[in-house]
């Protein structure tokens, strides 16, 4: 996202690149093109990577991200990564969870705070970064990224400690029940936006990479059932288009435009058995 708070720029987790794999044309692709080049961006005061997985933090992306003077926050760990790909150290803030960082000539604190995830680029460097949701406080205004988390009590602690807020982006997609609570999913999204306090939702990590198990836009149409039950402000715009949360009108799907024309059903099969628990229990966990 290119969030502006008060006037100020911040960037979470740019990713640009073809693919969310370390493998050049292996991997998930994006499906999605992105809505602006790099080069177009508007100059930015901050650029936010909340962990390691390859779908938040693009070499690509950040190798191109290094011709510029932006500084970087990010968790704990993870500025061994950037300085590796060419950011000067004195562009890397590492935050550990509630702490804070000032961004330099703007009014901007950006705070990490707890989120259910892991790290980790191999199998050999699982968990040796950390994780983390970000705050981004202006003057009058405050964002909440969930980067990558499943659904936890610190919730209600994020909002005590750095609350109110006046948006929260929370990851809605790349969820299944087999892996745990490391994802939130749309329902559980609900879940800590009500711990949050309720404030309007943008949701993200959904409709750029086939990540999980379920159709690319159950996410989006899931929190269109769920929505209008639970009371909840959803800020749901075209890729790249600038919105104004508090002015945010009703959700128009534009996510089915794109939708491919019915194709003729097929014959008629015998439903596949389900899965066994030990058949489950072997499925891969997610790499994101």
């Amino acid at each position: 996202m290119l969030l502006e708070v008060d006037g100020w720029r911040v960037l979470t987790d740019p990713v640009w690149g073809p693919r969310a794999s370390p493998l050049i044309g292996v991997g998930p692709k994006r499906f999605q093109p992105v809505p602006v080049a790099l080069r177009e961006l508007p100059a930015v005061d901050a650029i936010v990577v909340s962990h390691d997985h390859y779908d938040h933090l693009d070499y690509p992306t950040i190798k191109a991200l290094a011709r510029s003077n932006v500084p970087f926050v990010t968790s704990l760990g993870v500025g061994a990564h950037l300085q590796a790909w060419g950011i000067a150290p004195e562009r890397i803030h590492e935050l550990d969870w509630w702490e804070s960082w000032t961004v330099p000539n703007t009014g901007l604190t950006i705070t990490a705070a707890p989120s259910q995830h892991f790290s980790g680029r191999t199998l050999k460097t699982r968990n040796s970064t950390l994780w983390s949701s970000m705050v981004v406080r202006g003057p009058r205004h405050a964002v909440f990224f969930s980067g990558d988390t499943g659904l936890s009590g610190e919730y209600a602690a994020i909002r005590a400690r750095l609350g109110p807020f006046d948006l929260a982006l929370l990851e809605v997609g790349a969820y299944y029940p087999a892996w745990g609570d490391m994802h939130l999913g749309p329902d559980h999204a609900l879940q800590a936006l009500a711990l949050l306090g309720h404030p309007p939702l943008l949701p993200v990590h959904w409709g750029t990479f086939a990540l999980a198990l379920h159709d690319w836009d159950q996410p989006a149409e899931r929190l269109l059932e769920l929505a209008p039950h639970a009371g909840v402000h959803l800020v749901m715009p075209r890729l790249g288009e600038a919105v104004q949360p508090a002015q945010a009108e009703r959700v128009r799907p534009w996510w089915r435009q794109g939708a491919a024309p019915a194709a003729a059903p097929p014959p008629a099969a015998e439903p596949a058995p389900p899965l066994t628990p030990e058949q489950v229990a072997r499925l891969d966990w997610p790499g994101d």
